[in-house]
């Protein structure tokens, strides 16, 4: 890949980037930024509530923190949020494990739109790696609950990134940021730059990212794993026009390519030559508008129609084999959604509305021989032209008596799922689910509350979960078309509390799990030497932990934030643990700052995981006898002036070898971070 086209870009942004109005200024804090308990959050009711009154576990990663500390991904970006554990097969992918699930058990949103799709797989996968951490406004992670607001998938959580947002203003005015970013071993070279105008009838903000990621070079003896590496080109785009002083359309364009991106354990541990991803990308283009009612209880309305398309080549080659692989899968998404935010009083509010998404697939494989030129096509890992169709309507009430928070909501799902394909056959299901949740928060304090909730889940079989045929992971999956969906029960107990100088939470959860659509092992089949396995609703399973998070402010200068996360996963059916729960882990971050300049020095750790389900002893990502408990330290430090902006990080200060558990990587070895960035 050439960054030609991205340097021209940038040059085309910056002259914009200079022009200001001139009663912008930037603003420069004294101390370090407040707990995040008295923000808003939108993802837990789909309206504005506050955090603290919120009667869910949920947290907000926003663009400081992630600028702040120089988070490579959203992935990782999410791993300063309490409750959740990284798993990385490869660099350039990332999964978030919510109270012990992941991969399609975990519902992935990009601005209220679903960027989980038909094909999202059992398992880790690296789909929120498409998200351009550089031009977000902030993450919002709602850990247990999701479904009854955003429909299937929502087991563990939900996650929802939101993009920047542009705001209408007075009197014109002009912004402009460029930010350029380095890591020592030649690890990463980052360039992301945007430019926003706004007046009284329009805004608008449009950004472009160029990365470049070398390989990972790892702790200790790891050294340089090779290859890991890869290249990555974003764009955007978002628009916001007043139509009338009751009604504004916002548009938004996103586009994420990146290119050659390599699965090292596939290269590492099973003979591959070649195993890597080119391209993996994503386009997502949205019209919303919002429009002020007024009319009794009818406050204000939503409508909002998306087109997003994803897809994923993958070129494979065996050591010793003159056959190269290569597979495509595309996924094209339509999507309707309508919505009503409704109030009576100070007493009551809710919303309710009504969503369509349609996914299509379309999927193939080519086989040529390097030597003579000879190719030969082939049915894809999905039956090609397969087709998905949610519709569903819901509804999220919240009754506030000032001490008493109640909660309250439903959602009624249904699908149409055709699955064609000429060897298997062909199949239409039209599975259904009704999920609903109940909470109560009390107010102890104006400081502090506790809160109790219980709620219902579910996630209807996908395109994956019916139709795959092929190489997965370290197996071979055949299709099956008798599936069902997922559900869970899950309740959980909450406490709260915010001072001034000390903010906290802790919470107690447990999540009963039924109809799993798990891997089952076909006794003695192999196909291409790999185990040949089916996907069969067949287990029943629970996760509970604990979650905890403290915050003090000793001082105007001083602040520590601290989390600790435990969670425990049983196989009912099978008498074993779950697959790929966590260790203990936890994250402690000691701040100091003082008028423009700031330091942290962060602790990041995990125990031992030697509690393995017998999948997870089969897996070649997992050591024999489990994952080893690792510390690692941090040191960052920053320094703000009117219109520029250094971040400086020493990541991994004692070059310790470590790896989260079930990667396929072992984490960052000791090495450098400098940003610098122009606030306009």
């Amino acid at each position: 890949m050439s960054y030609k086209p991205v340097l021209f870009i940038f040059l085309i942004f910056l002259p914009f980037s200079l022009r200001v109005n001139g009663n912008s200024q930037v603003e420069i804090q004294d101390t370090l930024r407040s707990y995040t308990i008295n923000e808003a959050v939108i993802t837990a009711n789909r309206s504005s509530s506050l955090l603290k009154d919120t009667p869910e576990a949920i947290r907000i990663v926003d663009h400081d923190l992630v600028d702040r500390y120089q988070m490579r991904s959203a992935p990782e970006a999410l791993g300063l949020t309490p409750g959740v554990f990284i798993q990385k097969t490869n660099h350039g992918g990332g999964s978030p494990i919510i109270r012990g699930l992941t991969g399609n058990q975990t519902l992935l949103l990009i601005d209220g739109i679903r960027l989980s799709n038909a094909t999202y797989r059992y398992g880790p996968n690296q789909y929120l790696n498409t998200i351009d951490i550089l031009g977000i406004e902030k993450i919002e992670v709602l850990r247990g609950a999701g479904s009854v607001q955003y429909g299937s998938d929502a087991l563990g959580g939900t996650i929802q990134v939101f993009d920047t947002d542009v705001f209408l203003e007075e009197n014109p005015v002009w912004h402009g940021k460029f930010l350029t970013r380095f890591a020592s071993h030649n690890m990463e070279q980052s360039m992301h730059s945007d430019v926003s105008d706004s007046s009284g009838k329009a805004a608008f903000r449009a950004g472009v990212t160029g990365r470049n990621f070398g390989d990972i070079v790892g702790g200790d003896s790891t050294g340089r794993q090779s290859p890991t590496g890869y290249q990555e080109l974003d764009f955007n785009f978002r628009g916001k026009v007043k139509l009338s002083e009751s009604a504004e359309l916002t548009m938004v364009f996103q586009n994420a390519q990146q290119y050659d991106v390599p699965v090292y354990h596939k290269v590492e541990l099973e003979n591959y030559a070649i195993y890597r991803m080119d391209p993996q990308k994503r386009q997502l283009g949205y019209v919303r508008l919002n429009k002020q009612l007024n009319a009794g209880v009818f406050k204000s309305a939503k409508f909002t129609a998306a087109f997003q398309k994803t897809g994923e080549g993958r070129e494979s080659r065996k050591n010793g084999s003159d056959i190269l692989r290569y597979e495509s899968d595309r996924v094209r998404s339509l999507s309707f959604q309508a919505e009503a935010f409704t109030e009576g009083g100070h007493l009551w509010s809710a919303s309710s509305g009504f969503e369509v998404y349609n996914d299509l697939v379309h999927s193939s494989r080519n086989d040529s021989n390097t030597q003579t030129g000879a190719s030969t096509e082939g049915r894809g890992l999905y039956p090609d032209g397969s087709g998905m169709t949610s519709i569903a309507a819901y509804t999220l009430n919240t009754i506030d008596l000032q001490k008493w928070i109640f909660t309250a909501g439903a959602r009624f799902n249904t699908y149409v799922i055709n699955v064609e394909d000429e060897t298997i056959g062909t199949a239409k299901l039209t599975p259904s689910a009704l999920v609903g949740n109940l909470s109560v928060l009390r107010k102890l304090t104006p400081r502090s509350n506790i809160f109790i909730s219980a709620g219902t889940g579910f996630r209807a079989p996908n395109i994956d979960d019916l139709g795959t045929l092929g190489i997965v992971d370290f197996r071979y999956e055949k299709p099956n078309y008798d599936l069902h969906p997922e559900n869970s029960f899950q309740y959980q107990a909450g406490y709260k509390y915010h001072g001034s100088r000390v903010s906290g939470e802790i919470y107690l959860y447990r999540n009963e799990l039924n109809n799993l659509i798990v891997r089952s092992a076909i006794p003695g089949d192999t196909i291409e030497g790999y185990p040949v396995y089916q996907k069969e609703n067949v287990e029943r399973a629970f996760i509970e932990g604990i979650e905890t998070n403290i915050g003090l402010k000793p001082g105007k200068s001083w602040q520590v934030d601290g989390s600790l996360t435990y969670t425990y996963g049983q196989n009912i059916t099978k008498n074993e643990p779950m697959r790929r729960i966590p260790p203990l882990f936890g994250r402690v971050a000691l701040e100091y700052s003082h008028k423009k300049w700031w330091a942290s020095l962060v602790w990041i750790g995990a125990t031992k995981q030697d509690r393995l389900a017998a999948g997870d002893k089969s897996d070649n990502r997992i050591p024999s006898g489990g994952t080893h408990g690792w510390n690692i330290f941090n040191v960052n430090a920053g320094y703000v002036m009117k219109h520029f902006q250094v971040d400086f990080s020493v990541e991994n200060l004692f070059n310790k070898d470590y790896r989260y558990h079930g990667s396929g990587i072992n984490g960052y070895g000791r090495y450098a971070m400098l940003s610098l960035t122009l606030n306009i």
